[in-house]
């Protein structure tokens, strides 16, 4: 099994502390950005953690992968074509749409590719 990749480790322990028997996290990102504070991807499922609820109430939603019919990137473009520091990962699921927002382009780029390889 190759290594976890993790921005914090606080965020990467709380989604150890919720895993499912077999189940194998691949990546925890740190995000930026109002409302989300992480994605999680694993084996099994992509799990975002949404702090946008009144009374600084925190949601950490799973979404197993068949159940997502869409992922898209979305980044900004200057006027020369060159990428900006971050990028936002759409993740459609159902009539819901989520976007995680997350530093650096690369991020967003293995986020998506982790759960077009899933999802599929």
């Amino acid at each position: 099994m190759s290594e976890v990749i993790y921005d914090n480790k606080g965020q990467l322990q709380q989604i150890e502390s919720g895993l499912l028997d077999g189940e194998q996290i691949i990546a925890v990102y740190d995000a930026v950005g109002v409302g989300t504070g992480f994605i999680g991807l694993t084996n099994r499922r992509v799990i975002i953690q949404d702090k946008s609820f009144v009374g600084k109430r925190v949601a950490l939603t799973s979404i197993p992968y068949s159940k997502v019919s869409s992922v898209s990137v979305v980044s900004n473009k200057s006027w020369a074509g060159q990428f900006f520091s971050t990028g936002t990962i759409a993740l459609t699921v159902g009539t819901h749409t989520y976007e995680v927002e997350f530093r650096g382009s690369e991020k967003t780029h293995h986020v998506h590719n982790v759960i077009l390889h899933y999802a599929s």
